[in-house]
């Protein structure tokens, strides 16, 4: 039954019913990674599922593969009760404006997995649109695999325009449909998932640890050690200290590694992560807050992505990629 977490309600299927989805035609945009996992999971709990994708969409055959009926964006989007949103950031908002917006039937639940264009108000829906979030906590490919297996990944949920009164109900079944019920369902906001999503996703998760390991192996390097060691010391072991955490906290992690790491960790973690780099964070998370992030990233976009693809190039052929490609080329288990 309904819980909560230190001030956030969590749901599960039996606080969620299914049959606020079944008998209204829904539409998935979109057969990427979230996109195949929504559409099957919700196709196999006997959910009434088309699939919309752009003319030539690569995905057209895979969907009709699987069982799904595929139409075109705009002919997927006429006439469903609920449409999902799940194509790149970045393509939504122009999107919207030439194929969904001129298609949505009074009344639609409009819904998305992330709040990025409708926070900052890229894509302003109709007052009458019904607009909710479900967000799982994890991939597409293990949303999938999860409910095949019977259990699933946890889903955040939101609401940000309610004038039917029931729009939580049907994000909640959406969460319970694709598997989120078994685990958990977590409510919480447009604004409050988009912007922890967009900081951890810089200033720890991506661009901070990436960061933090490449610039552990050039210092390395830089002194003269052996870039196979500096590799292996810097970047390859992180794995095993995150799966060690991602199971049981840093409690666990610190529980199994020596008593010299341990100390190691609590004398000079503070020595990296000073109150300059705090500071750091807080300026990346003022440029989230206030949309100037979203901006430069769509005006990157709008540009064609030059910037991105600069420095996709430039990382690409960092050292640290030419000896970790080698050293995988080693690890048997990889290929698996």
């Amino acid at each position: 039954m309904a819980g909560n977490i230190f001030g956030t309600a969590v749901y599960y299927d039996a606080d969620c019913n299914l049959n606020a989805l079944k008998g209204k035609k829904i539409t998935v945009l979109g057969y990427g990674s979230q996109g195949h996992a929504h559409a099957l999971n919700l196709k196999d709990n006997g959910m009434d599922v088309t699939v919309g994708l752009r003319e030539g969409s690569k995905s057209w055959q895979a969907a009709q593969a699987a069982g799904l009926p595929v139409k075109t964006t705009a002919d997927a989007v006429k006439g469903a009760d609920v449409v999902m949103v799940l194509i790149p950031d970045e393509l939504q908002a122009e999107t919207y404006e030439k194929d969904i917006a001129p298609n949505l039937k009074q009344g639609v639940y409009l819904a998305f997995a992330h709040g990025f264009n409708i926070h900052y108000k890229k894509i302003v829906p109709p007052a009458d649109a019904n607009i909710f979030m479900v967000a799982p906590k994890g991939p597409g490919h293990l949303v999938r695999r999860t409910f095949t297996e019977g259990s699933g990944v946890p889903s955040l949920v939101a609401v940000e325009q309610d004038p039917a009164g029931d729009t939580m109900e049907v994000a909640k079944a959406w969460a319970a449909g694709i598997g989120a019920g078994r685990a958990g369902i977590l409510e919480t906001t447009y604004r409050q998932e988009t912007e922890t999503d967009l900081f951890g996703e810089q200033a720890v998760l991506c661009g901070g640890v990436c960061a933090l390991m490449q610039a552990g192996f050039e210092t390395l390097v830089e002194a003269g050690y052996n870039p196979v060691n500096a590799y292996f010391e810097a970047i390859h072991e992180m794995k095993l200290i995150v799966d060690l955490i991602y199971e049981g906290g840093f409690q666990t992690m610190r529980n199994s590694i020596s008593n010299t790491a341990e100390y190691g960790d609590y004398v000079t973690g503070p020595k990296i992560i000073t109150d300059d780099t705090k500071a750091a964070m807080k300026n990346i998370l003022a440029d989230v807050q206030s949309g100037a992030f979203a901006d430069e990233f769509l005006a990157d976009y709008k540009g064609g992505f030059k910037k991105l693809y600069a420095e996709r190039e430039k990382a690409a052929n960092h050292e640290c990629e030419k000896v970790g490609a080698e050293l995988r080329g080693l690890m048997s288990w990889l290929k698996k």
